[in-house]
């Protein structure tokens, strides 16, 4: 007896459909030119915040003695007890690096996520 034949398919060109989206990990841990550009884009996203934070203390922080030195007249005024540049210090300074270093780590911590996201893969997609 003579074994069936398999079934004819035509090939007109490559698949148009992958099986889904692959496993980056060893594009990165290879050092590949693709798993360079997802690290670059890492670190250039990451540098970008870093930037950003740092003109965001820069301009909040670093203006704190020019409005002292325009308004002298501020370093008299007492609040509490205490002169207003010391309050301005203890009260206001400490809890905005506080709030800015925690918004920082966060938005850090979400674009490692995403990173790792992108180049693991998600095997929910449907094609």
């Amino acid at each position: 007896m003579s074994e069936p034949r398999p079934q004819r398919v035509r090939v007109t060109g490559p698949p148009r459909y992958s099986t889904g989206p692959r496993n980056r990990i060893g594009d990165v841990h290879e050092q590949t030119p693709l798993g360079d550009v997802f690290l670059r884009s890492l670190l250039k996203e990451q540098l970008t915040l870093a930037i950003r934070v740092l003109v965001l203390i820069g301009l909040t922080l670093g203006l704190l003695p020019l409005v002292f030195h325009l308004w002298p007249d501020l370093a008299e005024i007492e609040l509490l007890g205490l002169p207003v540049a010391w309050v301005g210090l203890g009260a206001v300074v400490y809890p905005f690096l506080l709030l800015v270093g925690w918004r920082y780590v966060r938005s850090v911590e979400r674009n490692e996520r995403d990173f790792a996201d992108l180049v693991a893969g998600s095997e929910d997609r449907e094609s």
